[in-house]
């Protein structure tokens, strides 16, 4: 089945989101748990949330894949930016948790100059500290494009984090078109080859939600830069492909492309009329 939505502002509340992706045609969307570039945040009413799991369960929506903050860095080489991290992770978490079974999407951080080993390490020490055996929601580590000193530009980056990570069974991953894409994997030539590869380092079961959106950029270009979909140098087809592919069924598509909200209603039709 499809699940397609795209972010959603969450200033109205919960319920509010649930009723305006449904409106626009989706079943699953994607939020910031708090502001995305200042890391503020405010109290969740627990009634309005459980509104929005009412809402999610009589209309069929797909899973949800709220996102972390951009300045929540789990490994940067500053201890107080660390410590602060660890603090929003901890919050947004226990705040999931009034939602139970949903996705909480994060970008894994950058290291700032100390070297991609120690940015591993430095997240997965501070997922060690953050994660519980009981918790209901799943952390998905993102997909970077490996620009800067982003960790997360590989595959085999992600797995280090995940076989580090004690309760590494609450870890999956979020596959982004255009970070992938800008990472060098070409997943408009070679889809079979990029997912085989990901199946064998990290494994398809970890596989848990995908941010859906064309790139400027020409593959390995590293500079991560969403294009509206068709309009970017993956393209229609092999966009299509990905959405249509086994290894994507029943995932969240999560349109992360630069558009208003008449032009994400236009994308999640398109996407809606290729099944």
């Amino acid at each position: 089945m499809l699940f397609i939505g795209c972010h959603l502002s969450v200033a109205d509340g919960y319920a509010a989101m649930g009723e305006k992706m449904r409106a626009m045609g989706g079943n699953t969307f994607a939020w910031f748990t708090r502001n995305p570039r200042g890391g503020k945040t405010k109290d969740v009413p627990p009634e309005d949330v459980a509104a929005l799991g009412r809402l999610l369960q009589k209309e069929g929506f797909g899973t949800l894949a709220a996102h972390g903050s951009y300045t929540m860095n789990l490994c940067s080489a500053k201890k107080e930016t660390r410590e602060n991290a660890l603090d929003m992770l901890r919050q947004d978490l226990r705040r999931m948790e009034l939602l139970p079974g949903q996705f909480y999407n994060f970008h894994p951080g950058s290291h700032t100059g100390q070297g991609t080993k120690t940015g591993v390490a430095l997240i997965a020490q501070a997922l060690n500290r953050a994660l519980w055996p009981e918790m209901k929601t799943a952390v998905l580590l993102e997909t970077m494009a490996g620009k800067g000193s982003e960790v997360g530009g590989s595959f085999e980056e992600l797995k280090e984090i995940i076989d580090q990570t004690a309760c590494g069974d609450k870890l999956g991953v979020c596959f982004d078109t255009c970070h992938v894409w800008d990472a060098g994997y070409d997943i408009a030539n070679d889809l079979d080859g990029v997912l085989t590869r990901f199946d064998k380092i990290i494994g398809l079961s970890r596989l848990k939600a995908v941010h859906f959106n064309d790139s400027k950029n020409p593959c390995g270009a590293r500079k991560d830069r969403h294009a509206k979909l068709g309009e970017g140098h993956i393209g229609t087809e092999a966009l299509r492909r990905i959405a249509l592919h086994p290894a994507f069924a029943d995932l969240p598509l999560i349109l992360e492309t630069p558009n208003d909200e008449a032009g994400y209603i236009k994308e999640i039709a398109m996407v809606k009329s290729w099944f």
